[in-house]
């Protein structure tokens, strides 16, 4: 099992601290800021400030190297008031990596030295499912033209990692480029009903020539179980998601059912806090939001174990790391899903207003769960369980 140093666990802790402090300016215009949507350029740019964009980073490249877990924690405290941000900066931390396992050293070093240099923000535009994109060999190089959507983080990126399928035999290429690249057009055009300010609009890509230096098309590692983490990693970006919205709606409610929530008439006390079943209510949403959070640690530990192995990862090592965050992700998904939705009980009518906006806590976590369904993810879980077979590398 791998563990931190006493020395690596107080740094940690340092990041920990960063994105606390993070997540409370975030806080301040939460509720205004998810009311309006848009891209969240200020908050980006107070990510950038706090030398989290690096965690991930190579020392040697000028990153702080940290485990996967360290990022998670990350994501944790900033979804417990913005989950947008918490959304934004995992991806990021995903997309900076994917040069690891389809590119060559000599980017690797480029993309990550760049970032850890320039705070570089990530954002990308790979759905693999929109198939809008398309390109043709033209030299040593690509040119690439239509749009992509779901490009979560590329209003207000430095860097986008791009995926289109090639015209002569669909087959998916992908490359990391400057967003600000001749012909890239970012449209702010999200308007989900959740993760409001996560920029997962449009991409747009006119005659933009990709050069040789950009493409990410190494061949070195395919087929290794390290380079198919993917999946894993975006799924625990969202399971830590799920469990940091989950408690800071807890916290939220908490605070107004304190402050402002009157008594059932039938209850016989004077104060909300007195109130047996408001008690109870709040007993059984802080268990469930607490049994998520224990069963998402154990998801990271497994997470941060298969990371350390690199590419001397097996494919067994990788399957069990998938079953264990798949099954983390669906239970986190489901304890946050009740939880956004059951506070407004322990608060009362007058929490249910727009001005409130309690109400984004659920629609984040509806939106997001809505983009990997469940059904799939338990059946997975459960093949494991009765055949002791380990999901797809492409979806799990």
């Amino acid at each position: 099992m791998t563990t931190l140093s006493i020395a690596e666990a107080d740094q940690s802790c340092i990041y920990i601290e960063k994105a606390k402090q993070l997540a409370q300016q975030y806080a301040i215009d939460a509720i205004e800021r998810d009311q309006r949507g848009g891209a969240a350029y200020e908050q980006v740019n107070l990510l950038r400030e706090s030398g989290l964009l690096k965690l991930l980073i190579s020392t040697k490249y000028g990153g702080y190297e940290q485990p996967w877990s360290s990022a998670l924690h990350v994501v944790r405290e900033l979804a417990k008031s913005d989950a947008s941000l918490a959304h934004l900066y995992g991806f990021h931390c995903i997309n900076i990596l994917v040069a690891r396992w389809i590119g060559t050293p000599e980017q690797v070093e480029f993309l990550e030295r760049g970032t850890a240099e320039n705070n570089w923000f990530w954002g990308n535009s790979v759905n693999h499912s929109d198939r809008r994109l398309t390109g043709r060999r033209e030299g040593e190089g690509y040119r690439i033209h239509g749009v992509k959507h779901f490009s979560s983080g590329s209003p207000g990126s430095d860097r986008l990692v791009v995926a289109w399928r090639d015209e002569s035999d669909d087959a998916l290429v992908h490359a990391a480029i400057a967003t600000n690249k001749l012909g890239v057009t970012v449209h702010d055009d999200w308007d989900g009903i959740g993760q409001r300010q996560t920029g997962s609009g449009t991409v747009q890509f006119d005659d933009v020539y990709i050069t040789a230096d950009e493409l990410l098309e190494s061949k070195e590692q395919a087929g290794k179980a390290f380079a198919t983490l993917t999946p894993i990693l975006s799924k625990s970006v969202l399971t830590n998601v799920y469990v940091g919205s989950a408690l800071g709606a807890i916290e939220d409610a908490k605070q107004y059912t304190i402050a402002h929530t009157r008594p059932f008439i039938a209850s016989g006390v004077e104060k909300a806090i007195d109130d047996p079943w408001i008690k109870r209510q709040y007993g059984e949403l802080w268990i469930q939001a607490a049994a998520a959070e224990s069963f998402t640690d154990r998801a990271m530990q497994v997470l941060d174990r298969a990371w350390h192995r690199g590419f001397e990862l097996t494919i067994e090592e990788r399957g069990e790391a998938a079953v264990i965050v798949g099954a983390a992700n669906v239970h986190a998904g489901n304890v946050a899903l009740e939880v956004t939705s059951r506070i407004f009980e322990v608060m009362g009518a007058r929490s249910a207003t727009r001005s409130q906006g309690f109400d984004r806590y659920w629609r984040n976590v509806r939106t997001h769960t809505l983009h990997d369904p469940v059904e799939y993810k338990l059946r997975s879980v459960g093949d494991w369980v009765l055949t002791n077979t380990y999901p797809s590398t492409l979806y799990s």
